[in-house]
């Protein structure tokens, strides 16, 4: 059952994928229509789980699920990745891949992947004061709290 996200409680799980590209203003309007069909049916084990997403950048989609009326169980989990596999699929993105870094240059959001990274890091391209993407934040408070932070505050500073 979709619900607005700013509805969700702070404690709902949340799964972040990226793009390796900007999606057109189009193509956000596509995804939106796609995510709003999907969790309006999605469902674990029978049960409707309460959900809802957030689109940023135009190139990060972020699903929440509260876990405190039903939890997302494997199937469901399984459903929503084959969900976000179609999209990779649909428009010719990446969105699974976790050995990628998006971060801040100034107000372009950049992405690269990890090597390059480091290397941006090794010339001094980016600092430890450099706004990164942590992707690995589990729930709706995380996200508020730690998802665009300063590389030093997040698994990106190991790094520097």
């Amino acid at each position: 059952m979709y619900v607005p996200f700013e509805s969700l409680p702070e404690e709902s799980r949340i799964w972040i994928y990226q793009s390796n590209r900007k999606f057109s203003d189009a193509e956000m309007t596509e995804i939106e229509e796609s995510l709003q069909a999907f969790l309006k049916d999605w469902a674990a084990h029978g049960t409707s789980l309460e959900s809802s997403y957030l689109l940023k950048y135009n190139r990060f989609i972020i699903i929440a699920v509260n876990q405190e009326v039903q939890a997302a169980t494997g199937c469901s989990i399984d459903s929503s990745v084959e969900f976000i596999q179609s999209l990779e699929k649909k428009y010719d993105v990446d969105l699974l891949d976790k050995m990628n870094v998006t971060f801040k240059l100034g107000e372009h959001v950049a992405h690269k992947p990890l090597l390059d990274f480091k290397k941006m890091v090794k010339d001094k391209a980016v600092t430890e004061n450099t706004i990164v993407f942590n992707n690995l934040v589990n729930n709706i408070q995380e996200f508020n709290e730690s998802w665009e932070v300063p590389a030093a505050d997040s698994w990106h500073s190991r790094f520097f």
